[in-house]
Parts: structure tokens; C-alpha cells; sequence
């Protein structure tokens, strides 16, 4: 695509700081924690006195246990899991322990206690991210996760942005996975959403609302119907759709709205392995304030909490570099 000479925004993009490419350490980074230690991962399949304490504690066995794509291993091990009541655990490139299983096999409910069981047996060195409800629905061949998928993550270590503007009083929402990603820390509101389109739409009715403070959404298709299926033209097709409704959201906005779009990782669907990847993330920011301006290469995710706390006025983060005088000019 050629350069724009009159560009409507600002643009930039950000270098991860902390250890990791996943999507917790990706937002917290956002938010100003920077993990120094990675979680830990499970190329192998977890160990067994993990899978045996879950079978005890369930009283369910377990099958799978090894790195796979959700939406494969459940179609390989349908019939088994069908037969049998099993679990079917599988992990990846990321810290997850997810739990899959079919809606008509073991109730929804059972799935969340068996969640919440791992989350609770899964600490120090075995201390996953996030364990993660994959329930599905359908017959062999044709079967399909559902939005009703629950994820148990670790809580941020420490104060993130979203703690300190609510401090300031300011309004916090959460849209997507968020409340998931900081497991409810500094959200005031949550609205889960059922795919992308949803996402966008929601964010674009909280605009028009003139909604006061921080609208943070995480549009997750792009990761987990694309990007982890190595699916280059539908990651395409995705982008298209998002770009769809900016307009809409661009001409919702009034004076005071500043929209920034960015990402917590890369996953690059052109790449070998199914996982995320390390990678730098674009940063676009526009509103009717916004100065054109190039923001450059920024240090750390962290400098964008430390941007939303600053125009804000909410207490600083220790990390991040603000670049609120750069959108808006220095006198604004």
C-alpha cells in the first residue's frame, strides 16, 4: 500500500517488554506491569501427578494432554470423550490448561467446577496463566465451540491503570475478554460480547452513549479463528470486516473521544507454528483532537496505560512514557 501524505491520526507502534507472548502479559504490559519471569508452558503434555490429582479431584479421566488446536483435538477425540466422560485437556505454545468438553456429555456447570478445581490445584511451579472452559456442541464432523467458553487467570501483581483511574473516579469497561484478562481487577463493567462484530458493535453503541471514561475491548477472532489456524485469508477477510465499522465508531466519536487501536501479541498466520508471536504491534490513535503526528517506535506496550492515565489525570504508572503531549500538542 503507498504512504498517505495527509494522515487522519496518529501512528506508531510499541515493543514488548515483558517475558511472554500471550494475551495476559501482552494487556498487563498495556496496563503498566511488566512480567520479568514467563509463566510456564507445557510442550509435553503436564506432568503426571498434575493429570492425576485432576482425575481424583473430578473423578473424571482425562484425555489428550498435549499441545493441540481446540477446534482439532475435540473432533479427534469426540468419540472417545463421548464413550467415556473423559476430559479432553490440551495446552499450547501459551500458559493455558484448557478443559474442553461436549454440552451434552457433562453439563456446562461441570465443566466451570472442574475449572475451577485446576485453577486451584495449578499454583507455584505449575502456575498456568489461565485455565480456560472450552465447551462445544454438535456431532462428529461438525462440531463447534461456544460462546459460553469461561477463563480462570491469575490476577494482575500489582496496580494497573485500570486501578488507578478508577482511584481518579473515572469509569472502566470492560468488552470482550477483558475481565477475563485482569480477572475483574479495575473493571467496574463488564459486557462479554459473541464475536468481533459484536465487539465493534458494542464499542461503537458505548460511543454514541457518550459514555465518560476508558472503553477497552478485545476483538479475539483475529487470534483464535485465524491466526492460530494459520489461515492468512481469513485473517484478511477479518480485517476487512473490522474496518468496516470505523467509520461508524469515527463518526460516533465528539470532541472529548480519542479511539487508539492496538494488540496485546502478534499471531502471524503465515508463520509455521500455530502460537502467538513476538512481535511489535501497531499503535493508531484518531479523534478530532488528534495531531497527525508519527509516534515512533515506543520502548513498552506500558507507554499506552501511561498515555490513558495521563489524559486522564489519574496517578502515573512507575512504567511507561506518556505520549498524550505528542496526540494533542503540548499546551492541550
Amino acid at each position: 500500500m503507498p504512504a498517505t501524505r495527509d494522515p487522519s491520526g496518529a501512528f506508531g507502534r510499541m515493543t514488548e517488554q515483558a517475558a511472554g507472548k500471550d494475551t495476559m502479559v501482552g494487556h498487563w504490559e498495556m496496563m503498566g506491569q511488566i512480567r520479568t519471569r514467563p509463566f510456564p508452558i507445557f510442550p509435553d503434555g503436564f506432568p503426571p501427578e498434575i493429570i492425576s490429582e485432576f482425575q481424583r479431584r473430578t473423578g473424571r479421566p482425562v484425555i489428550g494432554n498435549r499441545p493441540a488446536s481446540g477446534t482439532q483435538i475435540i473432533e479427534e477425540l469426540i468419540r472417545q470423550h463421548a464413550e467415556t466422560g473423559a476430559w479432553i485437556v490440551y495446552t499450547s505454545g501459551d500458559s493455558v490448561f484448557q478443559i474442553a468438553a461436549h454440552t451434552a456429555v457433562i453439563p456446562l456447570e461441570g465443566l466451570y467446577t472442574a475449572c475451577e478445581i485446576a485453577r486451584e490445584m495449578l499454583r507455584g511451579e505449575w502456575e498456568v496463566a489461565r485455565v480456560i472452559a472450552r465447551p462445544f456442541v454438535g456431532e462428529p464432523g461438525a462440531l463447534q465451540r461456544t460462546d459460553e467458553r469461561r477463563d480462570y487467570p491469575l490476577p494482575p501483581p500489582g496496580p494497573t491503570a485500570l486501578d488507578h483511574l478508577q482511584e481518579a473516579g473515572v469509569q472502566t469497561i470492560g468488552v470482550g475478554k477483558i475481565h477475563d484478562i485482569f480477572a475483574g481487577q479495575g473493571i467496574g463493567r463488564c459486557i462479554h460480547t459473541a464475536d468481533d462484530a459484536d465487539g465493534a458493535e458494542q464499542v461503537t453503541a458505548l460511543i454514541r452513549e457518550r459514555t465518560d471514561g476508558l472503553i477497552f475491548a478485545n476483538l479475539n477472532d483475529f487470534d483464535s479463528k485465524f491466526g492460530h489456524r494459520n489461515d492468512p485469508e481469513g485473517y484478511a477477510r477479518a480485517l476487512e470486516a473490522f474496518d468496516t465499522h470505523l467509520p461508524g465508531m469515527v463518526d460516533a466519536m465528539d470532541r472529548e473521544t480519542l479511539l487508539m487501536i492496538t494488540a496485546d501479541h502478534g499471531t502471524d498466520p503465515t508463520s509455521a507454528s500455530t502460537d502467538h508471536t513476538r512481535e511489535r504491534v501497531p499503535l493508531l490513535v484518531t479523534g478530532p483532537r488528534v495531531l497527525p503526528v508519527n509516534l515512533g517506535t515506543r520502548e513498552s506496550y506500558a507507554d499506552l496505560g501511561a498515555t490513558i492515565c495521563d489524559l486522564f489525570g489519574a496517578a502515573p504508572l512507575l512504567a511507561g512514557r506518556s505520549f498524550a503531549a505528542e496526540l494533542l500538542g503540548a499546551g492541550a
